[in-house]
Order: structure tokens, then sequence, then C-alpha cells
């Protein structure tokens, strides 16, 4: 059998993966990055020391003993495609990619965390066919809040950003609120879990927008009015996922009278929960990575390695 080995250190998680191109199966091993209670993220110095502690051990249990016929090797380098794009986190992970590569001698592809994220969503989805078409992915996570353009090309595909936040990214505005709320970050999982308990429904709320990108920091300043005002911790959880789904919604409604009903993907970290899902799903035709690939993982990295490897090799 053949497998594929892709490697993402993000500002999250460490993750490395394989892909079986003979079945079109994964295998992931991820473990997030430890931040101290009550912090709102990591220090990249800090990052880059737990990345490297952490690969060794996540490689060795992707392994666990076995010999795999490895044809090549994927790795994020940057967090996405636009120009200084940049994090030493991901030195972490393309300096044990290049060893692999030439140790094993095999080819090594670099990729951005982003173009993981969203083949991480088409395989997820089962819809890997979009790569040969235009469609609008929406990367919404703690450290992107995006939409992109998405388009074949030579190797795999090409990205061009066509909206963004003016401010605070989505997971960021999630934990501000969470933490505020006395949670434990990341605070996405028990943020909606709160939200689930809340006797409200989701629902569009005005969000400011200026030449096609929209505000998310207007949330936390809500979510603190909301707070000091007594109300409950499941009504406010609420009003912070009803706020990013106005966000997004806004988005979809400009991008489709812009470029047509193109296919609508979407993928990061807050786009697992479960609130703003059933609203966008309610609305249009959309595809949603399952929320373990919807979260930081090397799983896409290691599906474009693949998919680079049999193009170079035709």
């Amino acid at each position: 059998m053949s497998y594929y080995l892709g490697v993402d250190t993000s500002n999250y998680t460490t993750s490395v993966a394989f892909y079986n191109d003979d079945d079109n199966s994964v295998i992931n091993v991820k473990k997030l990055l430890p931040v101290k209670d009550g912090e709102k993220g990591i220090r990249q110095s800090d990052a880059v020391f737990h990345h490297t502690v952490q690969l060794p051990e996540l490689i060795s249990q992707l392994f666990n003993g076995n010999k795999y016929d490895i044809k090549a090797i994927g790795v994020s380098v940057k967090p996405c495609n636009e120009e200084g794009s940049y994090m030493p986190c991901f030195l972490t992970g393309v300096s044990v990619a290049l060893s692999l590569s030439n140790a094993l001698n095999v080819p090594l592809y670099q990729f951005s965390h982003q173009d993981g994220h969203i083949a991480a969503a088409l395989y997820s989805a089962n819809k890997l066919d979009l790569i040969n078409k235009e469609f609008i992915a929406f990367h919404i996570s703690g450290g992107t809040s995006q939409a992109l353009l998405v388009k074949p090309s030579e190797n795999y595909f090409e990205t061009i950003k066509v909206s963004d936040s003016l401010d605070l990214k989505a997971g960021q505005a999630v934990d501000r609120v969470g933490l505020s709320l006395g949670l434990k970050f990341p605070c996405g999982p028990k943020l909606e879990k709160l939200a689930l308990n809340s006797n409200c429904d989701i629902k569009k709320v005005k969000v400011f927008r200026r030449d096609g990108q929209f505000s998310l920091s207007g949330v936390e300043n809500q979510c603190k009015k909301m707070l000091e005002s007594n109300e409950s911790f499941n009504d406010i959880a609420l009003y912070c996922l009803s706020y990013i789904f106005s966000a997004i919604d806004d988005t979809v409604i400009e991008l489709i009278n812009k470029y047509g009903e193109l296919p609508l993907v979407f993928s990061g970290g807050v786009m697992s929960n479960s609130l703003i899902r059933k609203a966008l799903e309610s609305k249009y035709n959309c595809y949603f990575a399952e929320p373990q690939y919807s979260a930081d993982n090397a799983c896409g990295i290691a599906v474009l390695s693949a998919i680079c490897n049999k193009r170079n090799n035709k």
C-alpha cells in the first residue's frame, strides 16, 4: 500500500497523519499545545518548544512500530498563501519533514496551513473532486476568518482571498467571550455546550461590514454588556455564536451575488460548531469538515501530498 505522510505544526496543535490512497483512508494523531489557565493563547517561542517536544512523540505513535511504504511527505510551512505569511511554529514541522524526506529519499511538498484545512474539509465531505473546479472556501478559526475563491491549478489549487475579518478572528472572539464566562482556553466546545442550553434560537444580528470585509470586535463588547446586565451565560454564549453566524451569512450572500452559486466549503475549528453549521445548512447547499477534520489536523496536508505526487509522476 502507498502511504503519504502529513506534518502540521500550527499555533494550537501538533499533528501528523498518514493518507493511504489505495483505500482513501487516513490515520491522524494530534495533540494540543499546552496553554496556562487564564491565558488567551501561546507565545511563538513556547509553541516552537512544545512542538519540538511533542512531534517525535506523535510520529512514534503514528508509526506504532510498523513499516510503511511512504511515497511522499507533505508539510505546512506558513499560515496561508498571502505574501509575507509567516509564523515560527511551522519551522518545527518543516525541519522534521525535510529530515525524513532526505532520510527516506522521497519527495517533500510544501503547503500552507490553510491549504491543509481546505483539503481536509474536501476529504471529510467526500468532495475531493472539487479540487478540479471553482468553489468558495471559508476558513474560520482562531488565527483566520476568511473567505477564499478557490480555483484549480497545475499542482492542486490556488486561493484568492475575497473576504476577511477587519479585526478579531472568530476563534479569538469565542475565546475572549468564553474566558469572560470563566471557561478554560480553548473555549469553543464549552461555549457551544452553554449555547445549546439556551432557550433561544440562533438568529441574525447586525454585523458591521466595510468593502466586503466584516468586523467581529462588536461581539465582545455586546457580550460584556450582557454579562454586566446579569443575562444568563447560556444566552451570552448563543449571542456570540449568532454574531459569527451572521458575519458568515452576510458574506455568503455578497459572494453569491458576485460569483454566482459556487459550492461552499467550510473548515477551521469554529466551523465544527453544530449550531452555526445547522443554521448555514438550512440556507445553503454547502459542505463541512466533520469535527475531527475541522480543527487543526495534518490529514489535509497528507492528502495534498498524494495529489501533487501523482500529478508530478504522470
